[in-house]
């Protein structure tokens, strides 16, 4: 492990000893409030160390770990300086409690030191340019100046060390100018913890990369929490009276900053940050605004009255709340437009182009383009899944693999119809939030390319059906020319030769007859094969007669089991042609093996299964 990481580790051992020590001060200083500061302070500070320890191992290199120990350690150890005070101001006569309660009056300021400094090396562990080294020096010279300064005014110190004696004092004129110089390092301390605060602006403003935005705008969001604390006082003061509920902000302070600060080093894409800040800043809108209104109420109502009246604030404040609500989602659009422009540009580019369709100037294929701008994607997908697929298709119907890529799924009515496949930019939660925006579209677009494709098939479909009718159109053509027209040729031929001759004896008429006989019965059997190939006549006594009279013709034994029910004729010509050329390639391709034919029917579906035993492998 890195030095930086050792000492982290060290620092947080520290921190717990100081808070095992800080228990025994308790038990013997004997005083409650003390005690509930004590275990305020320790609650408030153990989450920094417990998560620095966590950074520092897995980021050794990096000094935000050490920095968040020691925010956390820092809390702890006021919280028992205080313990050690009560036990040392009753033994007021120990040079010890003199010292102590003399460099006490000033240590406040170190409280502030770590978290300064954690905001300066933010989120690299390095600082953001030279100039800020005088940054971090001012950091750590005011507090021991202020510390020792104090300690030398001669000013009562303050409880509980109002009785123990100064070990330390300085008289006129070097008490003034002390003094002068005391209150002097007050504004300049506050000017150090800006730039500090500065610093983050500027290396949000300066980073190009989304990495290093986005671990910024994480550590940002725990700082939102201190506006809530702010909230949550003013809240406390119109209602209970007093600042009790700022306790509740400074506890969710206390654990936000270094669980952001955590989230951001180790997992900056856990969740989209961007619409985190939006929503924690739409809602702190609405609540100032809430408790400005019910704040004025409650003063109108005082000055109506002549007193306050609760009743009549909270019934002002509903009607105020009641009418705000609508106006929350234009809230929600402005903040978006500041604090979230991704989201506000991506469903604009959806409403918009909602509306230009139902004007006729855009259409629904155009989805893929509109996020790619306004995510400013050029990678981006938007891919379609249509009905019995299973993959995703684009807009043109080819298929669309989104390899490694995030994707977010699309959903309408239950059922998934495509999906938004991220390229480059887009956290999880606002491509889903995209892809809900956008189902209807999706729902158009595969539509079509369904239709689209419906109406592809059927035109080749369509030309199939074409194709085959001109093939066999020209089978019957070929086989009429080459076969039974040739032999009535020669036969018409042969007679026209018989009559020419038939007064001068030079012809043997009968010979030519029989001969013409034949020739005719030849033609009419060649006419019945090119029948039987239309539809074989077979079929007249049924699907089964003629797949037996099949059968006999082949040079193999052949099993046939075939339904007794009576098929349509057009079903069982198919059934029957589907046979036969089955039964031809297991005859060419299987060698001399016995071959089985089976027709069954089940409602209204017919299945021709033919098999063999020989080595073709086919199914």
């Amino acid at each position: 492990m890195a030095t930086r990481g050792l000492f982290a580790v060290a620092a947080a051992v520290l921190t717990s000893v100081l808070a095992v020590a800080g228990v025994v001060l308790a038990v013997l200083g004997g005083d409650r409030g003390a005690t509930t500061a004590f275990v305020i302070g320790v609650a408030f500070g153990l989450p920094s160390v417990v998560l620095g320890v966590v950074v520092a191992v897995r980021r050794p290199h990096s000094a935000v770990g050490l920095l968040l120990v020691l925010v956390g350690a820092t809390a702890v150890w006021l919280t028992v300086s205080e313990l050690c005070a009560l036990v040392l101001a009753r033994r007021t006569g120990l040079e010890f409690a003199q010292w102590y309660a003399a460099l006490s009056q000033g240590d406040w300021m170190f409280l502030y030191v770590p978290a300064a400094l954690l905001m300066l090396v933010f989120p690299d562990g390095r600082l953001p340019g030279r100039r800020r080294r005088w940054v971090v020096a001012g950091l750590l010279a005011v507090p021991p100046v202020f510390m020792l300064i104090a300690a030398l005014d001669p000013a009562p110190f303050r409880p509980p060390f109002e009785a123990t004696p100064h070990p330390l004092g300085v008289s006129e004129p070097w008490l003034s100018v002390l003094r002068v110089v005391a209150f002097a390092l007050l504004p300049v301390f506050l000017g150090l913890l800006i730039a500090s605060a500065a610093a983050v602006v500027v290396r949000y403003r300066r980073a190009v990369d989304e990495v290093r935005r986005a671990q910024l705008k994480w550590f940002a969001l725990g700082a939102v929490f201190l506006p809530l604390t702010l909230l949550l006082c003013w809240a406390g003061y119109l209602f209970l009276g007093g600042p009790e509920l700022a306790l509740v902000g400074l506890a969710a302070t206390a654990l936000a900053i270094p669980a952001a600060t955590t989230i951001a080093v180790l997992r900056h894409d856990l969740y989209d940050i961007d619409r985190a800040i939006s929503t924690a800043v739409t809602y702190g809108l609405v609540t100032t605004i809430l408790l400005g209104f019910y704040t004025a109420a409650s003063f109108v109502a005082g000055l109506g009255a002549g007193r306050s009246s609760p009743a009549a604030a909270a019934a002002a404040t509903a009607v105020c709340a009641a009418a705000l609500s609508p106006l929350r989602t234009r809230l929600q659009r402005w903040v978006d437009r500041r604090f979230y422009p991704a989201r506000q540009a991506a469903l604009t580019a959806v409403q918009g182009l909602r509306g230009r369709m139902d004007a006729g100037r855009a259409r629904p294929e155009q989805l893929e383009q509109a996020l790619r701008e306004a995510l400013r994607d050029p990678l981006l997908r938007v891919g379609y899944r249509l009905p019995g697929g299973f993959g995703l298709v684009d807009a043109a119907g080819a298929a669309l693999d989104p390899g490694q890529a995030h994707v977010a799924p699309i959903r309408l009515g239950g059922h998934e119809i495509g999906a938004i496949v991220r390229g480059t930019t887009g956290s999880r939660e606002l491509l889903r939030e995209v892809a809900s925006a956008c189902a209807l579209l999706v729902e158009v677009v595969r539509l079509r390319i369904e239709v689209s494709r419906a109406l592809d098939e059927a035109e080749a479909s369509r030309g199939r059906l074409l194709h085959a009718g001109y093939e066999e159109r020209r089978r019957l053509e070929r086989d009429l020319h080459d076969g039974a027209q040739q032999r009535l040729v020669c036969l018409g031929m042969a007679i026209r030769l018989a009559q020419r001759h038939l007064d001068d004896g030079t012809v043997d008429v009968d010979d030519l007859l029989d001969r013409s006989v034949a020739e005719l019965a030849e033609a009419v059997a060649e006419l019945r094969q090119i029948a039987h190939g239309l539809r074989p006549s077979s079929l007249d006594d049924g699907l089964g007669h003629a797949l037996a009279m099949l059968a006999g013709q082949a040079p193999v034994p052949v099993a046939l089991e075939v339904c007794a029910d009576e098929l349509p004729d057009d079903v069982a010509m198919t059934a029957y042609y589907v046979a036969s050329e089955a039964m031809t390639n297991a005859v060419k391709h299987a060698g001399p093996v016995p071959i089985g034919v089976r027709v069954s029917l089940a409602g209204d579906r017919v299945t021709v299964r033919v098999g063999d035993e020989g080595p073709g492998g086919a199914a």
